[in-house]
């Protein structure tokens, strides 16, 4: 959380240092990280590189066939080829699950490439909360408005459409390559205790990662206004506090209230909170 909310580095640097630190760790004191030794003497069966290749070879042109027709008809400059190359590297550093990714993918697409302001994300992320696979319909709804504003030559309607279409494809065909690339393997990886040491310490950094996530959609849902205090490398997002939203405020601690002290389940949570939201926008 302190690389992400402080230093602002990006989260591909994060998960891939920790899982070098991990790695280094399970080779030299495995029992910091409570690892177990791989079983001795265990009859491992053959590297299938073959399977493997035909796997990266053929479900790697998948994944190109969108961006190289983009490349050859609309070029690199445009929203599109934009799009598509993010949401290819958000790809190959989804560790975690889809709240790991998201503070990445907000502090790029509001901060990075402009595609969308602090609010709008919020509200991308509220949508999706709404229904099962939030990181589908999130990537959806950046893809779409970043399309959407810069639509050129398409209508922003059609652009729009391809944008979404473009980034659920870049982003979930890379999965089946995982998936056929290295299911062959599982049998050796299974003994191999440096890589549970990296996948271990990966683990752990996503904690941080969902906390840091929290952090960012609390300081831009509960405050109108967001600012930065920069010191040397240190980067502080800092609120305005009379920007501060007491609708917000009250719906956050009716939330936590419920989940944390009631107990109660995502989906009356849900209802009740949209309620309350309602409620006080008729009233104020």
């Amino acid at each position: 959380i302190a690389g992400l909310f402080l230093l602002a580095l990006p989260f591909p640097l994060i998960v891939l240092g920790a899982g070098a630190v991990g790695i280094l760790i399970a080779r030299q004191r495995p029992d910091l990280l409570a690892l177990k030794p791989g079983k001795a003497g265990a009859v491992l069966p053959a590297r299938p590189w073959r399977t493997t290749i035909l796997a990266v070879l053929v479900w790697g042109a998948i994944w190109a066939a969108p961006m190289a027709l983009i490349a050859a008809t609309l070029g690199e400059s445009h929203v599109l080829w934009q799009v598509g190359a993010f949401f290819s590297q958000l790809a190959i550093v989804t560790f975690g699950g889809a709240y790991a990714v998201l503070a990445y993918m907000a502090q790029e697409a509001v901060q990075g490439f402009g595609w969308l302001q602090p609010g709008e994300m919020a509200d991308g992320l509220g949508l999706a909360e709404t229904t099962p696979g939030p990181l589908i319909l999130v990537t959806q709804f950046v893809g779409y408005l970043a399309a959407f504003r810069a639509p050129e030559p398409f209508t922003p309607l059609v652009a729009g459409l391809l944008g979404a279409g473009l980034t659920t494809w870049v982003t979930f065909a890379p999965c089946f390559l995982w998936i056929f690339a290295l299911a062959p393997w599982i049998d050796r990886l299974g003994q191999a205790v440096w890589l549970k040491g990296g996948l271990a310490a990966v683990t752990a950094a996503v904690v941080g990662v969902i906390a840091n996530l929290t952090v960012w959609f609390a300081l831009h849902v509960l405050f109108a206004r967001v600012g930065a205090v920069e010191a040397g490398p240190l980067r502080l997002s800092w609120p305005e506090l009379a920007s501060f939203d007491w609708r917000a405020g009250v719906l956050a601690a009716l939330a936590f209230a419920l989940a944390f002290g009631a107990k109660w389940g995502v989906l009356r949570l849900l209802a009740v909170c949209a309620a309350g939201g309602l409620a006080l926008v008729l009233v104020g």
